[in-house]
């Protein structure tokens, strides 16, 4: 997701709002500030999921293991990071030779690269937030940390392959020299220690339209870093991006293959759930990213990441059409009168997002670029 958790950049956009009734949730005092630049402005919501709603859940047990467990791989049929990394128990002089070509590949690639790709990196290695992001949804979450729950299966072995996407890219950053590794690290650690608030309420319908719209997002991302780094001269990098985007890809199916069963089961709580995301709008994973240098490092490095074409606003857009034809939103039954506004309101978002994407192009365009300085990178500066 990173989403791996994505777990992937995106600037900085808030979808358009329609005016519809409140539903009614038990409300705390808006979250107070952590160890992060940003502050989230919105009320905390939790156990929005009505307690009936969880035997939802019980009654698709079976219906998970035969159709959401097999979307994962055995271990042995899974890729190992040390498979794409040169061999360290060598002959130290093949060693250092593999090295160094990894770092004569990686001399072609450019600082705003390195800034995207560390900054993909850096929400993969975030992962423990993302378990536990999943393990507070009603109803799914892994009572005892070994449940045979097939929802605790799911989590815990979708955790497991999310791992080895962190750990091999941020290898291969370690063995290029092109990053401050120092910089690198402390940004992880303030960012598992910062969390996240994606706004899922402990409500699984919630949290699977997140998860789905972020796999999404991590498969464009790190499908579109390996077609640069093809184009740079980086071919073994490319294949790393673009293995990882496959488990992405894999684990976006399964995600959204929940949901497409929530629609079925229960078509207006589903729809007025992912209308609920929508308007929310999908927060990144690492939206409380800091290296305690840039108090805005988040939005500095998703306006890299639009200017490189690795993840853009029109991406976002893109996603959401997929999902609405992927789930056939527009032919969705049986709703209610408020499961019907929803349906209107998601089916007709993604023009409007358009929309209002091209003014905000227009007025960077007026305002021109700008330099940025990364601590990840040495404090080289790039543009935005």
């Amino acid at each position: 997701m990173q989403t791996s958790l994505i777990l992937s950049p995106l600037p900085t956009f808030t979808p358009p709002v329609n005016k519809v009734k409140p539903t009614t949730h038990h409300r705390l005092p808006p979250c107070s500030a952590v160890a992060s630049p940003h502050l989230l402005h919105r009320h905390t919501v939790t156990h929005s999921m009505p307690p009936e709603k969880v035997e939802i859940f019980k009654s698709l047990e079976s219906w998970a293991s035969n159709s959401v467990l097999p979307l994962l791989k055995p271990v042995d049929q899974c890729w190992q990071p040390s498979e794409f990394l040169p061999v360290s128990s060598q002959p130290f002089d093949q060693f250092s030779y593999e090295v160094k070509s990894l770092r004569d590949r990686t001399a072609e690639l450019p600082d705003e690269y390195f800034v995207v790709l560390v900054g993909d990196m850096i929400t993969e290695e975030a992962l423990p937030t993302y378990q536990t992001m999943i393990n507070t949804l009603d109803g799914v979450r892994d009572e005892t940390g070994a449940s045979p729950n097939p929802w605790a299966k799911w989590t815990r072995s979708w955790t497991a392959e999310e791992n080895r996407h962190g750990d091999l890219l941020k290898t291969y950053l370690y063995l290029s020299g092109r990053v401050d590794m120092d910089m690198i690290e402390k940004t992880i650690q303030n960012l598992i220690s910062s969390g996240m608030d994606p706004g899922t309420e402990n409500n699984p319908y919630l949290g699977f339209v997140y998860t789905s719209f972020q796999e999404r997002a991590t498969f464009v991302s790190h499908g579109n870093t390996a077609r640069l780094a093809k184009e740079r001269g980086d071919p073994i990098l490319a294949r790393i991006c673009g293995t990882i985007a496959s488990d992405e890809k894999r684990h976006e199916n399964a995600y959204v293959k929940i949901v497409e069963k929530l629609l079925e089961v229960d078509p207006t709580g589903a729809m007025i759930a992912i209308a609920d995301m929508m308007r929310k709008k999908i927060t990144m994973p690492a939206h409380l990213m800091t290296d305690g240098q840039d108090p805005n490092l988040f939005d500095h490095f998703s306006a890299v990441a639009q200017r490189l074409g690795i993840y853009t606003a029109d991406d976002y857009a893109d996603i959401l059409e997929y999902l609405i034809g992927r789930w056939r939103l527009e032919k969705i039954e049986g709703l209610s009168s408020e499961g019907r506004r929803e349906q209107d309101y998601v089916c007709g978002l993604a023009p409007r997002i358009r929309k209002l994407q091209e003014r905000a192009d227009e007025r960077a365009k007026k305002m021109g670029p700008r330099g940025v300085k990364f601590s990840w990178i040495f404090n080289n500066e790039v543009m935005v």
